[in-house]
């Protein structure tokens, strides 16, 4: 134990932590990282999505009648616009909650691609999000399905938005379609 001691002579340790502190002090002053510029930027593309946006939304079951409910969309920046955080909820005529999610988009300058992670009952789903003016898709398969959501701003600056499933080779069937307007 006493060679451990030696070793933290006042005359070692002090220059030691002078060059420590230095250097905490030249990284303090260093600007934002260009990396998180890039990303900052990178989000902006998005920021036609933030607000709050309420309208139809209809969801199709199979042979059966197709739900029609009443969806809101929260979408929010998050951590000084690096992330934008979408919380979205299904209601019916009564006012009865039927689905809830919660989304993160995120943009990985490394990869230079958009991340999209959604939330709902237990699950996530973890995928590129691509991004083309005004609008956005992102896609996943399950087994023999593949998922693929699309959503556009129409002229009117409606959030319009529809899911395809296909199942093996069969022609794809919309799930999902819906059409949000921007709340004040």
């Amino acid at each position: 134990m006493k060679t451990a001691i030696s070793l933290f002579r006042p005359t070692t340790f002090l220059p030691a932590v002078f060059v420590l502190l230095f250097s905490l002090t030249l990284i303090a002053q260093q600007p934002a990282s260009s990396s998180v510029d890039t990303q900052r930027e990178a989000m902006r593309k998005l920021s036609f999505l933030s607000g709050h946006w309420t309208g139809p939304i209809t969801i199709f079951r199979g042979t059966g009648e197709p739900l029609r409910l009443i969806q809101t969309e929260n979408v929010d920046y998050k951590l000084d616009g690096l992330v934008l955080l979408i919380e979205g909820q299904s209601t019916s005529a009564s006012g009865k909650v039927l689905f809830s999610a919660l989304a993160t988009i995120a943009y990985d300058d490394a990869s230079r691609s958009y991340r999209f992670r959604a939330y709902h009952d237990g699950h996530y789903l973890d995928t590129e999000l691509s991004v083309p003016d005004h609008g956005f898709s992102w896609g996943f398969t399950s087994g023999p399905a593949d998922v693929v959501n699309n959503m556009q701003l129409t002229a009117k600056g409606e959030w319009s938005e529809f899911t395809e499933l296909t199942v093996g080779s069969t022609t794809p069937q919309h799930s999902m379609e819906m059409l949000l307007q921007h709340q004040p």
